[in-house]
């Protein structure tokens, strides 16, 4: 065998190597775990839109009114403050499996925007009830939307809360304190809403709730001490998660625990990672991890497609931690930070400012708050991963090429035929090299005749000959190889971008960012049958049209090239096209149909390429040799037959 043939067959098989062992550790697990949390979240939420009514429309109901059942001390105050410093309590742990008609058993205000619906609980003036307008469950339209947060009470608790962590001897408002609604009735983009708490004892506690037109709420916190003494009062903000959600499992993407803390940096753990966690002095059951002081950075939890996330006010010392708690059999996974003591002196008053995001991880949009809102490195919400710098490129050349033609499926192609362009002098000295090896071949088998006792005489004579010829032998290496990372890359970007999710291509593909939802083995969908639920193998029997069609490329692509000598070897390149079919046919329909269509450019290139250099292109003889062998060999087996007859 040629060494040309030599090389290729290398870089095939370390690209096999490495799409295999990615298939089976991470793709198969990450599409049956996806399937199922998809399953387990319409259910739950067709469940809920069942059971729940409009937020705001009941009267209260009875409120639990002892504290500290799910969740112990948060930081210490900063050095130097007086008494303790403690974020307040949740109540309500025992209830954190009960009915979903917990958002209409307390008094609420509405929240109604173009990109959220949901309501503010004023036991705590929590945000516990945040629904996604433009994200459904599937692909449906009239499935549920995308439920965020969830009250105490739900099947999943999930909520943001800000407040005060008082110093001794002041009254402060905690999670079981009821608001009164004194601005406003219903918060929106345009009209905020202010709540207001008097302790009884001269001290007013306000709370005015802004919202943007995305997902960026303002909570601008006042308090006026009506007293004849200076009081402190420490800022706090939290975000609380109730039961271990379902994750991805997979290494591509982190979901947990996630924010960026000043010199720090990224500080990321998964939910095990916080289990697991030291216990907090004097605690059987609190866990907490704590992060260093700062004055820059925010930190929340973040899933694969939304987060929600705590931000101090830029420029103001903070003291940052996740923590964990299983009371009850229910763990429960928080990201809180505790502010710098603010003294409201005698008779004046103090304000402070923080915010919290709670929606899609939109790149553009992140990308803004972190820019307008000088948010720290607030674009670490998205995890693009190690190779970002291959990665966020290709994602924004997709974005934009996207908001020109309006389908991400086209800007695929598009953007494919760029990184073509772009890599075209690289491909186009490997195209010529392997065709100049193709016209050599002839003479290179006499040198291995010649010399077929001497192996080292047969090398330095080939060697020569190459660079005579100005010949890379390896150059047969370089396109596959310059693909392999583009083909990570525009899989990282289908995996974690929100906006790929959902996105439609073209006829049966309505999600590019899921697998053809086709299969040959049902005959698309003639036969009432699903071959996924077959055991073991069933993700591998989806072999959709797209992936029939990369197959297809794929064969064409390896029948450029004349058949290698060895019968072994010769094999594997035949069954190489199907192989990889039923490899890639569970891959993201976005992938699939990128590698077919630069299957089909490459073809093209080598194709003229090897016409230009005056060599004769295999394709049509190796198809044809195919067809004549088969007919040969049915023609020997009637043979065969007629003679045992």
């Amino acid at each position: 065998m040629g060494d040309n043939n030599r090389n290729m067959f290398l870089a095939i098989a370390l690209s096999l190597a490495i799409i295999v062992g990615w298939q089976y550790f991470f793709i198969e697990p990450k599409v049956q775990a996806e399937r199922e949390a998809q399953l387990r979240a319409q259910q739950a939420a067709e469940l809920a839109a069942s059971q729940t009514t409009t937020p705001g429309a009941a009267a209260p109901s009875a409120i639990p009114t002892a504290p500290g059942a799910d969740i112990p001390a948060a930081p210490q105050a900063p050095a130097g403050a007086t008494g303790a410093a403690d974020i307040p309590a949740v109540p309500g742990a025992a209830a954190a499996a009960s009915s979903p008609t917990a958002v209409a058993e307390s008094q609420r205000v509405p929240i109604e925007t173009g990109k959220v619906q949901g309501s503010i609980n004023l036991t705590g003036a929590r945000l516990d009830d945040l629904h996604l307008k433009d994200y459904h469950v599937t692909v449906d339209p009239e499935s549920p939307t995308i439920v965020l947060l969830s009250p105490v009470g739900s099947a999943s608790p999930y909520f943001a809360e800000t407040g005060w962590v008082p110093s001794q001897g002041v009254k402060a408002p905690d999670s079981t304190t009821v608001w009164t609604l004194e601005d406003g009735d219903t918060l929106t983009a345009d009209t905020p809403v202010t709540l207001s708490w008097d302790n009884g004892e001269g001290v007013t506690f306000r709370r005015t709730i802004e919202v943007d037109e995305n997902y960026m709420f303002t909570v601008t916190h006042t308090v006026d001490n009506g007293t004849d003494a200076d009081i402190t009062l420490f800022p706090f903000s939290r975000v609380r998660r109730q039961g271990t959600p379902e994750t991805s499992g997979f290494f591509i993407l982190h979901e947990g625990m996630l924010g960026v803390i000043g010199e720090e940096g990224l500080v990321q753990d998964d939910y095990s990672d916080l289990a697991d966690a030291p216990l907090v002095p004097g605690s059987l059951t609190a866990r907490a991890i704590d992060l260093p002081q700062s004055t820059s950075g925010w930190l929340g939890i973040t899933d694969k497609y939304w987060a929600t996330a705590v931000i101090p006010n830029p420029g103001s010392s903070f003291k940052p931690r996740y923590f964990y708690n299983d009371l009850g059999g229910v763990p429960a996974y928080q990201a809180d930070y505790l502010a710098g003591a603010i003294t409201v002196p005698a008779g004046g008053n103090a304000e402070a400012v923080n915010r919290v995001f709670a929606g899609a991880k939109k790149t553009q949009l992140i990308r803004s708050y972190e820019i307008d809102l000088g948010i720290d490195r607030f674009n670490l919400l998205i995890d693009w991963g190690w190779f970002y710098f291959i990665t966020k490129p290709l994602f924004f050349a997709l974005d934009w090429v996207y908001g020109v033609v309006g389908n991400f499926g086209v800007a695929i192609l598009i953007v494919t035929v760029g990184v073509k362009l772009l890599f075209f002098p690289l491909a186009q000295r490997a195209y010529t090299s392997m065709a100049k090896m193709k016209g050599l071949q002839p003479e290179i088998q006499k040198m291995r005749e010649r010399y077929k006792d001497d192996r080292m005489k047969q090398q330095q004579a080939m060697m020569e000959l190459y660079k005579k010829e100005k010949v890379n032998p390896v150059a047969g290496c370089v396109p596959i190889i310059i693909q392999i990372p583009v083909f990570f890359a525009l899989y990282k970007v289908l995996f974690v971008s929100i906006e790929m999710r959902h996105a439609p291509f073209f006829g049966w593909i309505n999600d590019l960012s899921a697998p053809d939802p086709t299969t040959i083995f049902n005959l698309f969908g003639l036969i009432p049958w699903d071959p996924s639920t077959v055991p073991f193998i069933g993700p591998f029997l989806m072999v959709g049209v797209w992936p029939l069609i990369m197959g297809m490329t794929m064969w064409v692509q390896m029948k450029m090239n004349p058949t290698p000598p060895d019968p072994t070897q010769a094999i594997i390149f035949n069954w190489m096209p199907v192989f990889f079919t039923f490899l890639l046919a569970s891959f993201p329909a976005g992938l699939v149909i990128y590698w077919a269509w630069n299957n089909s450019l490459s073809v093209t290139q080598q194709y003229v390429i090897m016409r230009r250099q005056g060599v004769k292109v295999e394709l049509w003889d190796n198809i044809s040799g195919l067809f004549r062998r088969n007919k040969a060999n049915g023609k020997a087996a009637s043979k065969t037959k007629g003679s045992t007859t």
